[in-house]
């Protein structure tokens, strides 16, 4: 009976339950650093953003990937398509120097797909830093 509590225990706090943590069914956007300017130029759909990340699964904490540790920027054209649809809702606004923490649900990230070392149906942490934009009207990499 113990060894079934103490099993049970760790399932739930894995899951985040026992940590109170009731699992996201919307995005959140938390910031963890702003830039000052205060009309800094904000990220639109069409912008190419190269940024730094680390993502996390919600349950347990673990990093699946991290640019950081590639020491290679990643970049991309917001509002395209070419990220989950978590980043592309949640980094439009973001301005270079600024720092971010979205967690995303599974319906806005892989879904039910199972993708490398990310479960089925994961909610997703990720801390990402905005390191440069350029415009839409000034990326010359259309096809």
């Amino acid at each position: 009976m113990r060894f079934s509590l103490i099993a049970l225990s760790a399932l739930l706090l894995a899951s985040g339950i026992a940590a109170g943590k009731t699992p996201p069914t919307k995005l959140q956007i938390g910031v963890k650093a702003r830039n000052p300017d205060p009309n800094c130029a904000k990220a639109k759909d069409g912008d190419r953003l190269w940024l730094h990340y680390t993502g996390t699964l919600w349950t347990t904490g673990a990093v699946f990937d991290s640019s950081a540790g590639r020491g290679d920027l990643f970049n991309f054209k917001l509002g395209h398509g070419e990220v989950i649809k978590g980043w592309d809702q949640g980094l439009r606004g973001m301005c270079v120097g600024e720092k971010r923490k979205l967690t995303i649900p599974a319906n806005l990230a892989y879904g039910n797909r199972v993708m490398g070392s990310i479960p089925a149906n994961s909610i997703l942490n990720f801390e990402v830093e905005l390191v440069k934009m350029v415009d839409s009207k000034d990326d010359k990499d259309e096809l």
